[in-house]
């Protein structure tokens, strides 16, 4: 029988989102004190998000047995990657002359008050293609689970699965006990994901208490530019390379409606990581390409955070009255690229990029960023959701191509035929 619908995990959610509006609006301070709720299911995620990639990636690369073939997944990934965040950021870059979200503001920098970017300022910086490669090494293997950053975790994980793989029939008891221990901690995930109401709702009555529905007047059309590109986005980019591979973006989207909900809420798309992967193997692509593309993703395949750097960047030097050459366009897109595979699906980490950005492009002002800082929060939910669906794809089709992915599988569960079926068939993919 069919749960009620109040007990339908998005109906939760989207009930949650609501009521925190609404608390937000009538009753912000009220609603500001909320937001531990919303940091401590971040923080629950956040706590079982780096076993959960170790356990994936582990089992799927030790599964292998070929080290060539990993190496062709994550070349794979990476070419995916890198091509379609170019995309990403020539769209923002053409949404932000197209529709001149910046034009008419005549702001003179010299009159904004900087104090309030100024944590985001000092955190960022520019980061060199060695320091970035060197920040991927973890001072030891136990740093980068306490340090928790997902590209350290994939590291060490890549190479105790391939170092188990060598290894082959004697270390067969660590394999099994790695896919043992990878369930429970699913299983705890599950647990978490039952308070995820609750973390959507203090999260949303922060935003809304602390910065207020009014503050989205004087900037809507930059904030409506920006969900406008960011739609066109997955509909035409994402739905033309889903329709090449076999499937509707429109029914993928609702197929993760759950994990959406749950972003849109909190702001932060590694809320949904560990759901997303599970998701992704169910709809019949190889546990290996999962545990690879999906944390790697995370780092490497920000297209929402693309388009927004890229926009942002010239809505600044619109409003700030700068016209930009054709070679500080083509400078900012190399240097966004690069600053871009520092953020994380965090709350706040595209903003602190959009500074690392702006801070090697000195024709604009950094403290421009005082125009957008108010408004952050709420881009920040579209470029998580952005994020997150292309992540999804990219797994999509990168099982594709490795000819990994159970396409009667994945018609069966986007259609809602098959979604209930458990994950032991999910992961093994065509074979």
């Amino acid at each position: 029988m069919r749960k009620p619908f109040y007990k339908i995990l998005y109906a939760q959610v989207i009930f949650a989102i609501i009521v925190g509006i609404v608390l937000g609006h009538f009753w912000p301070n009220t609603a500001v004190e909320m937001k531990p709720l919303g940091d401590a299911f971040i923080k629950l995620i956040k706590m079982i998000i780096g076993p959960i990639i170790f356990c994936t990636v582990v089992s799927g690369i030790a599964g292998m047995r070929d080290m060539k073939k990993v190496g062709r997944v994550g070349g794979k990934a990476l070419l995916y990657f890198e091509i379609v965040s170019t995309f990403a950021l020539l769209i923002g870059l053409c949404a932000a002359h197209l529709l001149k979200p910046g034009v008419g503001f005549n702001i003179d920098p010299a009159t904004l008050d900087t104090k309030a970017i100024s944590q985001y300022v000092s955190k960022a910086h520019g980061q060199s293609s060695v320091e970035f490669l060197m920040h991927i090494i973890p001072d030891t293997i136990f740093s980068a689970f306490a340090n928790g950053d997902i590209l350290q975790i994939l590291l060490v994980s890549l190479f105790f699965g391939s170092a188990l793989g060598v290894v082959g029939d004697r270390a067969k008891v660590i394999h099994d006990m790695v896919d043992q221990v990878s369930k429970v901690f699913f299983h705890i995930v599950h647990v978490i994901t039952k308070v995820a109401p609750i973390g959507a709702f203090g999260a949303m009555a922060f935003t809304i208490g602390k910065y207020g529905l009014g503050s989205l007047i004087p900037l809507l059309k930059l904030i409506g530019t920006f969900y406008f590109t960011a739609v066109v986005f997955v509909l035409v980019v994402l739905g033309t390379i889903a329709r090449f591979t076999g499937f509707s973006i429109i029914r993928f989207v609702a197929y993760i409606k759950e994990e959406l909900l749950i972003v849109l809420g909190t702001s932060s798309s590694e809320a949904a990581l560990p759901h997303l992967m599970e998701k992704m193997e169910r709809l019949g692509c190889s546990k290996p390409v999962v545990g690879l593309v999906v944390p790697t993703g995370y780092s490497f395949n920000l297209d929402g955070t693309n388009i927004y750097m890229t926009l942002a960047v010239v809505f600044i030097a619109q409003a700030t009255g700068i016209d930009l050459t054709l070679w500080q366009q083509l400078t900012i897109l190399a240097v966004a690229m690069l600053t871009s595979k520092g953020a994380s699906g965090v709350t706040g980490s595209g903003f602190i990029t959009l500074a690392a950005t702006l801070a090697v492009v000195p024709d604009i002002p950094v403290a421009g960023m005082v125009l957008i800082l108010g408004i952050d929060r709420f881009m920040s939910e579209c470029r998580a959701l952005t994020n997150i669906i292309g992540n999804g794809v990219a797994t999509v089709v990168v099982s594709a191509w490795e000819r990994e992915l159970d396409r009667p599988r994945l018609a069966r569960v986007l259609r809602g035929d098959d979604d209930s079926a458990g994950l032991a068939d999910a992961g093994q993919g065509a074979r």
